[in-house]
């Protein structure tokens, strides 16, 4: 796999402010919340937006404060505390805790796969291992693929391991990841099933091919 992307910091940064909106929006589709892109830019522009559930209101400004955090932050290091704050913007309000890793047993919808509860030692280990990979791109979706699989935290893993991967592509210039409307229900089948096989090509091909975005001379 190889980078689709050579952008500089500043041209990528520039393209994930541009891309703002459309990121929140997906982001929040991605977990299931019920909003269409026109709220979600009204929620944004800080307008109230009648009949529409706090808990989808909640979640899209979590996501605006994620990704604000992200920008603000970028030259920052890539670690387990980074990621730790990021699901603590994503998840606030919304879970038993949030910002720390989860101490007991979680199901995931549509699959028999429970996965283990997270030690800290052997999370530290595999991000380590994760971010030896020497292409930027493969490092990101690794990334993303891992935390939602072990669902490292209470809730909103998807949201915190997606913003997580594009830390990772921003900070590197490569681009931004992204699941359009379009491609939302082939995802979420490819994921439902990596979360049962844990095999991971086909879905890092899925995520390739159509979901990475940058600038294109």
């Amino acid at each position: 796999m190889q980078d689709k992307y050579q952008l500089t910091q500043q041209e990528n940064i520039f393209l994930a402010k541009k891309m703002l909106v459309n990121n929140i929006y997906s982001n929040a589709r991605i977990e299931g919340c019920d909003v269409t892109f026109p709220e979600t830019e009204t929620i944004l522009n800080g307008v109230n937006v009648p009949n529409l559930k706090l808990d989808d209101i909640q979640c899209i400004l979590n996501l605006r404060d994620a990704w604000k955090y992200v920008i603000a932050t970028i030259e920052e290091e890539f670690s387990l505390e980074y990621i730790c704050q990021i699901n603590e913007f994503v998840a606030r309000n919304e879970s038993l805790q949030w910002g720390s890793l989860r101490t007991g047993k979680v199901l995931i919808s549509g699959t028999e796969y429970v996965p283990d509860i997270p030690k800290e030692d052997e999370v530290k280990t595999k991000l380590n291992e994760i971010l030896a990979i020497e292409n930027v791109t493969t490092r990101a979706i690794k990334y993303m693929l891992y935390g939602m699989r072990n669902q490292l935290f209470w809730d909103g893993n998807k949201r915190t391991s997606l913003i997580s991967a594009n830390k990772i592509l921003i900070q590197n210039g490569k681009g931004i990841l992204m699941v359009q409307d379009k491609h939302l229900k082939e995802f979420s089948q490819l994921l439902t099933q990596y979360y049962d096989t844990n095999q991971s090509e086909q879905i890092e091909r899925f995520l390739y091919n159509h979901c990475i975005f940058g600038i294109d001379e």
